[in-house]
């Protein structure tokens, strides 16, 4: 479902001669053993997902999407960049959903808090928020808010239909209050890590929600652990990714651009250097990963990575098939002398835009680019493509010793920042 093509990359090394190291930390992950083996129940989880609770997120989806104008989605980091990474990738940028989906408590921004509430006066609007504490600034700062506008406009009794928490299975702060209100709740399982758990109903009940076809998501993660369960560096496309990041980081490469053609995966560019920075980035190790939408980015970027500092690998994140496509058209004056296109596919100009900003960059550049290609953006190719990252994470950590399951840098900010807020 992923090609994996390293033929632009430069390595130095042969991917195959990390086969050792590999096959035992394939082995220690399927065994949950390792640093971080209490959050390994991704591991598993294609095949051993709760069943019961997914068909209750499709009832409850189907039941609030008829009277849901606005979906709030209300969490940060892992508990929202999955499912809009998903919903732009799937549905586009301009969809024709009757449900409109808003992010929000992912940021401190007192402006964007207010734009919300105004947008939001006149909708009918159905409220997920997703905190496995509860206690979250950004996220209990918008929630109390956004709790007390609803409650205003709709009284509690009609709220137990409007806000849905996902949370701890039995503890913490969210999971009381919605117990106490009488909310819809589902669960965060205790062993998979936020950025680890847009396949958990984090992602699958706001998915659902916007008409998302959430089984082809899990039959798409199914089939990546079917074709990652053999840890052979030949075939296994993910470990191959997760070494050769590897290969070119010991070439002294230190920075990772994901780069996309395509608009509506920029976000998955987003979810994917939560996943990637907040695993990787410790002990003073770790490649930083940043990302780009091309050919937009070009026209910005372009410079430095074509002339600038080499410092940085690229990894393509191709797509064979679009979502939609169209044929340039012919204009009998042709003042912009564009009539060498007419009749061309635009996702071929789109694909040859690429393939000569591959050979400027690798050949005038000396920039090593990995080719990752998927063969749609459909709901199966995001199920795939997530649970391809997740290995190629876990792997990649592993191969430098590093627990990919913790962010102990994370919580220096916050220690700094209740301390300047006046939190005992």
């Amino acid at each position: 479902m992923i090609q994996f093509d390293s033929t632009h990359a430069f390595l130095k090394e042969d991917i195959t001669s990390y086969q050792d190291q590999v096959t035992k930390i394939h082995e220690a992950l399927l065994a949950k053993e390792g640093k971080g083996n209490d959050f390994l129940g991704w591991v598993e989880w294609p095949n051993q997902y709760d069943k019961e609770e997914f068909e209750r997120i499709l009832k409850v989806a189907e039941k609030v999407k008829d009277k849901a104008e606005v979906l709030l989605v209300c969490g940060i980091g892992g508990s929202y960049l999955g499912a809009r990474a998903a919903i732009e990738m799937i549905q586009g940028l301009y969809s024709q959903n009757k449900t409109e989906v808003i992010f929000i408590g992912n940021t401190f921004s007192s402006t964007y808090f207010k734009q919300v509430e105004a947008y939001i006066q006149n909708k009918s609007v159905i409220l997920n928020v997703i905190s496995k504490s509860g206690t979250t600034t950004e996220t209990a700062m918008a929630f109390r808010m956004l709790k007390q506008i609803m409650e205003n406009k709709y009284g509690k009794e009609e709220c137990k239909t409007r806000i849905i928490a996902t949370t701890d299975k039995s503890r913490g702060t969210l999971k009381d209050l919605a117990t106490k209100e009488g909310y819809e709740t589902f669960v965060i399982p205790d062993d998979i890590g936020g950025r680890y758990s847009v396949t958990t109903a984090v992602g699958l009940l706001p998915l659902a929600i916007m008409g998302i076809d959430i089984k082809a998501i899990m039959d798409g993660g199914i089939q990546a652990y079917n074709d990652l369960a053999n840890p052979d560096l030949k075939t296994n496309a993910a470990y191959q990714y997760a070494v050769a990041r590897r290969i070119l980081q010991n070439q002294g490469k230190d920075a990772e651009m994901l780069v996309t053609y395509e608009p509506q995966m920029t976000m998955v560019g987003e979810w994917w250097k939560q996943l990637f920075g907040e695993s990787e980035g410790k002990d003073g190790l770790g490649v930083l990963p940043c990302s780009a939408t091309f050919s937009t980015d070009l026209h910005s970027l372009g410079q430095f990575v074509q002339d600038g500092k080499k410092v940085l690998f690229e990894t393509l994140l191709l797509v064979e098939h679009p979502t939609m496509d169209g044929l340039f058209p012919h204009d009998e004056e042709n003042m912009d002398n564009m009539n060498y296109l007419e009749n061309k596919s635009l996702d071929w100009v789109n694909k040859m835009a690429c393939k000569g900003t591959l050979e400027a960059h690798e050949v005038t550049g000396n920039v090593p680019n990995i080719i990752l290609t998927l063969p749609d953006m459909k709901e199966f190719s995001f199920g795939y493509m997530c649970y391809f990252f997740f290995r190629a994470c876990a792997i990649t950590c592993y191969l430098i010793d590093i627990n990919p399951f913790n962010q102990p840098g994370v919580e220096v900010y916050k220690k700094n920042m209740f301390k300047l807020l006046g939190k005992n």
